[in-house]
């Protein structure tokens, strides 16, 4: 997947960009995968189901802890990654490719309009390191 299409959030999910007509799927970043470490589980939305922004939309449980994931932006889910069921690895393995989680019809595409671009993810994450 070309990441220059992606935006990201600060609860360091991303979303792709829709293309005309279709929904935008949904993941965690590189940065978060590493800091779950070893995916073993991901319960997964409901396809039918509304969230809304910032609201729990997934949970992937590692061997750490469970992690809330959290929708970057408001709208139905149409689709789920089925592969997480048997490999959830796949998020560790490729988060930005194989391990979407979710796919998103976005109520409203100009809201990823307030999230950030790669480049000011990193800028803004290699802020947040250096302030922890």
């Amino acid at each position: 997947m070309d990441t220059k299409n992606l935006r990201y959030t600060q609860t360091h999910e991303w979303i792709e960009a829709p293309k005309e007509g279709q929904p935008s799927k949904v993941g965690i970043t590189q940065h978060a995968q590493e800091e779950i470490s070893d995916v073993v589980f991901v319960e997964l939305p409901k396809v039918g189901k509304t969230l809304e922004v910032k609201g729990e939309a997934a949970v992937i449980e590692s061997v750490k802890s469970a992690f809330s994931i959290y929708a970057p932006a408001s709208g139905e889910v149409v689709e789920i990654n089925e592969q997480l069921s048997s490999d959830p690895a796949l998020i560790n393995g490729s988060p930005t490719d194989q391990g979407w989680i979710y796919a998103l019809k976005l109520s409203d595409p100009k809201a990823l309009d307030a999230l950030m671009s790669e480049e000011q993810y990193e800028a803004w994450l290699t802020k947040e390191k250096s302030n922890a």
